[in-house]
């Protein structure tokens, strides 16, 4: 079978790509620029969730699920007068949206945000099982995870395969407002 030199090139970028993408390897910090790029397979202290054991764990109802995909802010040259409707969030059901929350650098009040909200979403048990996610390759998710460790947290799962893997595993979303 004779293939064009188009479709080979389309074959080897499809594998040596997914390759690349399996070898991602862990930083040694934050994730700080390009976050939609592909992610680790692992996370040093944090459980790296299937589709399948998010589901579990969510079917559970012991752990919370926290969502840190950035809100998109107002442009800034929008006419006077205009009316803008932020974009709408579809997410795992019962979600907390800690949004903003997964970049490399926070500033002092979203590090507040961040550390209040993870108080009060786990009733300010440390041990308390929290899901990180985002969409997938997203490092923001990545970031937030590793950011809950760093605070103490001891039960911290990680989902990189967020509301794109729930959805494609026909699992129900619904819209939900940041914190």
């Amino acid at each position: 079978m004779r293939r064009s030199a188009p479709a080979m090139l389309a074959l080897l970028s499809l594998v040596f790509g997914a390759q690349a993408a399996a070898e991602v390897s862990e930083p040694g910090d934050y994730r700080r620029s390009d976050y939609r790029a592909p992610t680790p397979a692992t996370l040093a202290g944090a459980h790296v969730l299937t589709t399948d054991e998010a589901v579990a764990l969510w079917r559970d109802g012991e752990a919370v699920f926290v969502d840190v995909l950035p809100r998109a802010p107002k442009p800034d040259n929008l006419p006077e007068g205009t009316i803008w409707h932020p974009a709408r969030r579809d997410a795992i059901p019962g979600s907390v949206w800690l949004a903003d929350t997964g970049y490399g650098d926070l500033a002092p009040q979203t590090e507040r945000y961040f550390t209040e909200g993870l108080a009060k979403a786990s009733g300010g048990d440390r041990a308390h099982p929290l899901v990180f996610y985002c969409q997938r390759n997203c490092w923001m998710s990545w970031n937030a995870a590793r950011r809950a460790i760093a605070m103490g947290y001891t039960s911290v799962a990680w989902y990189p395969d967020g509301t794109d893997g729930w959805s494609q595993a026909g699992q129900p979303l619904q819209p939900h407002e940041p914190q």
